[in-house]
């Protein structure tokens, strides 16, 4: 008969204890790695360097609802810094903004007529509590009307890049829904189009040309005319007991968006550490999943990634380290990077990073040679990294962006005078001949 021990038990529940840790432990990593995300679409982007790290049909274009008004806050913030305009610029509401404002169904903070309005004021009802008449009351006073800002939206979206795009107005709203107000030009039909990567290629911007607009989009609550609102991002950290459940460490932004034909949609950005990530899920379910989606995805980033340097300035690779020289007193220069080479990565993976030299075809000449004077720190070419691993690699938010750095040289070499120049010629004369004439006599036999 076998005697049951207190110590025994003790020993058998540590037994059960580490053969769990071992077992249960592998198991949720997988499940983090694999992110099985509650949305149509996704991104995870480093908003240092613009790595993805994360993409689910990243590229499909769908209406992006209020996150529209991204691009409405940065072609204000551009204003202003321009000097078209000033945080205390005043204006008036149209009657077209006004009729919005008084709709129940378009989330209005309602506004007067004839009385002025400051950009401030418009501004922070639009970023804060997602107001689609201020929106286009910043938008008829940078443009003169919504159709105007609307042309001014688009040549913006192209200008920066954004990969698929199209804004037929300034709110987000299905045109469907606007009825005599659509602006001119565009289809009654229409809805503004973004994919999950375009809508963070539009952060990426607006967070780093403006880095106060997370000043203002970080802001729980603003007062409009006497009276609070709350900003529908429930990941900063409200009072309200039932939204601290949602509440993410360094949230600061960005934008929320809900039609009935976009579901609830999210571009987020926080920082820890000095590392600033964003995140964009389209097509969600409901309030509640959109923030609980980008706690994943932002969870992931966190947890799996680490800001590394790769490779330190000065660093040469060890079968490229020196570049030949045409004319000089040198025959050789010794290259290196000029500048370090660091970059979100998972763990354990540096060593599946490695760079690729490209020589600067213009700074050479037939012979492959670098041509002196050269001199010290004179950029000759670009090192990029380059990923030799077998995940995924989801590149760069966008296409033509890579981590490079200049290659240079690590010392000067002056051109050697013309009497060294012309001796370095009949040396190369006579040896052509003698190896021609070696030829010749081979030849014979």
């Amino acid at each position: 008969m076998i005697q049951v021990t207190r110590k025994s038990v003790s020993m058998i529940l540590a037994l059960v204890l580490l053969f769990t840790t071992f077992t249960i432990q592998p198991l949720t990593a997988n499940a983090e790695s694999t992110l099985d995300l509650n949305a149509e679409s996704a991104i995870l982007v480093d908003a240092g360097t613009g790595k993805v790290l994360y993409a689910k049909n990243a590229d499909v274009a769908l209406p992006p609802a209020s996150m529209t008004k991204m691009m409405t806050e940065y072609l204000v913030l551009e204003a202003i810094e321009n000097g078209q305009i000033s945080w205390d610029t005043t204006t008036q509401i149209s009657d077209y903004a006004y009729k919005i404002s008084a709709n129940i169904y378009f989330s209005g903070v309602g506004l007067t007529q004839n009385k002025d309005y400051t950009v401030k004021d418009l501004y922070n009802a639009m970023a804060v509590f997602s107001d689609n008449a201020t929106t286009i009351a910043l938008a008829e006073l940078i443009a003169g009307s919504e159709t105007e800002f609307v042309k001014m939206m688009n040549d913006k979206a192209e200008e920066l890049g954004l990969s698929e795009y199209l804004f037929v107005n300034s709110t987000g709203l299905d045109n469907s829904s606007l009825g005599d107000d659509v602006p001119e030009g565009t289809d009654p039909n229409a809805s503004n189009l973004l994919s999950a990567r375009s809508a963070a290629q539009l952060a990426y911007h607006l967070v780093n040309d403006f880095p106060h607009a997370l000043d203002i989009s970080s802001q729980t609550e603003v007062d409009f005319e006497g009276y609070t609102i709350e900003n529908l991002n429930w990941m900063l950290p409200h009072e309200a007991t039932f939204l601290q459940q949602f509440h993410y460490e360094g949230m600061d932004g960005l934008k929320t968006g809900n039609t009935d034909l976009a579901g609830y949609t999210f571009t987020g950005t926080a920082e820890r550490d000095g590392k600033r990530l964003i995140t964009v899920v389209m097509k969600t379910n409901s309030k509640e999943e959109r923030f609980r989606e980008t706690a994943k995805l932002l969870d992931y980033g966190y947890n799996n990634f680490q800001s590394e340097e790769l490779f330190a300035a000065g660093y040469q690779l060890e079968d490229e380290s020196t570049l030949p020289v045409a004319k000089g007193k040198e025959k050789e220069v010794s290259v290196s990077i000029s500048d370090p080479v660091s970059m979100p990565i998972k763990a354990d993976e540096a060593e599946l990073y490695s760079l690729e030299y490209h020589i600067d075809e213009e700074k050479l000449n037939e012979e492959g040679e670098l041509v002196a004077p050269i001199e010290k720190g004179e950029k000759v070419g670009t090192a990029t990294l380059v990923y030799q691993g077998e995940a995924t690699d989801h590149g760069y938010i966008f296409e033509q962006e890579a981590v490079s750095v200049d290659l240079v040289s690590d010392e000067a070499v002056e051109k050697a005078n013309w009497f060294m120049l012309t001796l370095g010629a009949i040396g190369d004369f006579f040896g052509n001949v003698f190896t021609t004439a070696v030829d010749w006599i081979k030849g014979l036999f």
